[in-house]
Order: structure tokens, then sequence, then C-alpha cells
């Protein structure tokens, strides 16, 4: 089974605590919403405390045009993006030595919150000294589904190529899509919840070198995957592409598909894996936000602090689109690297389609 070697985030420059978002918020909205202070309840109740942006929150007081906004995800996505591979590359929790650039052979992208042709994998290529013939997969529109998405698609290719070694990307910059004109409540609400952020995961084949892995490292293995989409429902999650940009589509009705929908589609993953709920004792669950976290807790009828991975992310980074879980993912692995024995895990992500996405783990002893 293909293998997580390593996993490593990186954080945006400008921290931004939700209090002051708040603010920034009722500027903008307050002309347009007799009940603002009732509306702005949402941040605080949102359970986010601080969020990462790629740029001070001074740049979104002024309206910029889809090419700035795209200009700006370009330059700070290859920095961020470069970066975090540097870091994935050489995490001491999981490494002992340095993966070298060149035993990687695919490299996995996966955005939704920019455009980027060369696509932003090959221009962190000519950033770092991968092979050439690195190959190049670059994924688009998955949304908040990406993270796990994306990983499963690393993981099948291993299972493919036994002996590669492949880093997935995941990296979006969601503030950059802020419509300061979008007085609707869906972009409020976006507002309160959205934040940039970017993570990388090594994978490796059954027959991929493990010498860089430290010793004592209890390494997580994919087991399996699945990819559900949910027919008619393509207007609960994604964007509307206009001549300014991109802007939000965030039914409220999210949280009750979770528990009307995905509980029975998770349920019969594990069946078919021969595993209940109760066995899964690593819930690393995309925080779409409190009331997704809550609606899961409510479907599965699992404790709160199942989730406390998923809400410690959502308090300390908001929403990042797909790189979220990745986060969560990253403190799962580091909590388990040495002697939790603990041992199933369950990777959950909903995004545009609407699509539900599952990836089951496993943790092995040592490597």
């Amino acid at each position: 089974m293909p293998r997580l070697l390593s996993v490593a985030h990186m954080d945006p420059p400008y921290e931004v605590k939700q209090d002051s978002v708040v603010e920034f918020a009722r500027e903008i909205f307050a002309e347009s919403y007799r009940d603002i202070d009732r509306l702005l309840t949402v941040f605080q109740n949102g359970n986010i405390k601080s969020r990462r942006f790629s740029k001070d929150l001074t740049w979104f007081q002024t309206p910029h045009s889809l090419a700035e906004k795209n200009d700006a995800y370009l330059e700070t996505a290859e920095k961020l993006g470069t970066m975090v591979v540097i870091k994935c590359l050489r995490e001491s929790t999981f490494l002992q030595s340095p993966i070298p650039y060149e035993e990687i052979d695919a490299i996995f992208f996966v955005s939704t919150t920019g455009m980027a042709t060369p696509s932003m994998e090959a221009r962190i290529m000519n950033k770092l000294p991968f092979r050439q013939t690195t190959k190049r997969i670059p994924i688009w529109g998955l949304g908040c589904a990406g993270g796990t998405s994306g990983l499963a698609r690393a993981c099948e290719y291993c299972k493919a190529y036994p002996e590669a070694k492949v880093l997935l990307i995941a990296l979006e910059l969601c503030s950059l899509t802020f419509q300061k004109g979008d007085l609707s409540k869906s972009n409020l609400v976006g507002t309160s919840l959205f934040s940039d952020g970017v993570a990388c995961v090594c994978i490796g084949g059954d027959g991929a070198s493990t010498e860089s892995v430290q010793p004592t490292y209890r390494i997580p293995s994919c087991v399996d995957a699945q990819s559900t989409l949910k027919p008619n429902s393509l207007g609960v999650m994604g964007w509307d592409v206009k001549d300014d940009g991109l802007y939000v589509v965030f039914s409220r009705d999210i949280p009750s598909i979770v528990k009307n929908w995905v509980q029975s589609n998770v349920v019969s993953f594990l069946e078919k894996n021969e595993l209940t709920l109760d066995e899964v004792e690593y819930f690393i669950a995309h925080p779409g936000g409190k009331k997704v976290l809550d609606a899961y807790v409510d479907a599965f009828s699992i404790p709160d602090e199942k989730t406390s991975y998923s809400r410690d992310v959502l308090r300390d980074h908001g929403n990042m689109s797909s790189a979220t879980v990745l986060y969560v993912l990253e403190n799962v692995m580091k909590e388990a690297a040495t002697g939790t024995k603990k041992e199933w895990g369950l990777m959950t992500s909903l995004g545009p389609g609407f699509s539900s996405e599952l990836l089951l783990l496993k943790w092995e002893e040592t490597v």
C-alpha cells in the first residue's frame, strides 16, 4: 500500500485576527444591511480566532480586477509552493535526512483559487532541482474536496507505480477571490470563513526507498478511496465566474447534506472495508465550518473530541479550501509519529459537484 512519508504546511505572511476582519466587514456591508450587527455574529459563532492572508488587510479595501488578483495569486503561489516543497522534503518529524528532489517521479498540484498556464508545478520545478522528466498532474476545480481527492489520486498513482515517490501540493489563496462589491450574504459568510494556506505531502509506493524516513516513525498507509457525486447538486458550492473575478457560491444547505447524505456514504465505504465508525480512531475531516463539523458529530453520533484536530485547524487558520484537511492530517501524523497505538484513520472532504471524497488510512508500527 502507498505510504505517507512526510507532510508540511507553510503559512502565508499576514496573520489577521478575527476581530479585525469583523470591523473590516462592518465597513463593507453596513450600508446594505440594517441588521448588520446580528449578521456579524457569524464571525464570532464560527469559532475562528485568526487566519492567514497573502496580502495585508488594507489591500482588500479597494477593488481589484481579475488580472490584478490573478497576478497576485501567481506571485504568491510560486513563492509559497516552492517553500512548502522544501519544507516537506526536509521535515525532521518524519525524516532523518532530506528526500532528494531527483527521487520525485510526479507532482500533483491542486488549487481552485487562481489560474496558471503553465501550471504552478511547472513554475515550482523551475525553482528547484527536480528531474526534467518528473510528471506533472495539475488538478483544478475540486474546491474544498481537493485535499482528500488529490491525496487519493496520488496514492493511486503509487499503486500503479510501486517504486515511485510523488508530491501532492494543495495551495489555495481564497482571500484573493474576495469581491468588495458583492454584498450578498454568501460573500459575508465567505468573508468570515475563508483564508489562505498551502500544504505538501510526499507519498511513496510499496517499493519506494524509505532510507530518508525516521526509523521510529509510525507510517500511515493509504488503504482505499472513494469519490461520490451527488446528482443534481451543482448549485451547492463553487464559483460564479464574472468579468471581475470569482464569486462564491455557498449554500446554507451544506450541514443538512452532511446529515442526510454523507452519513450513509461513509458507512457504506467503511463496511466495504469491514470497518465501523467506532473503529476509526483518527477522524480527519475537512473543517468546512463549525456547522459542518457539528453536522458530522450529529450524523455519526461521535463525541465532539473526535473532531478536535479539525476544530483546532479551523480555529487557528480558518477554511483554506483544499489545503485545510492536509493541515489536519499533519497534526494527526505528528501525534501518531512516535508511539500512539491508534490504527485507523478516515479523511473526508466535501466539495463542488456536490461531492464527497473519502480516504482510509492505516497506521503501521514503524517503517
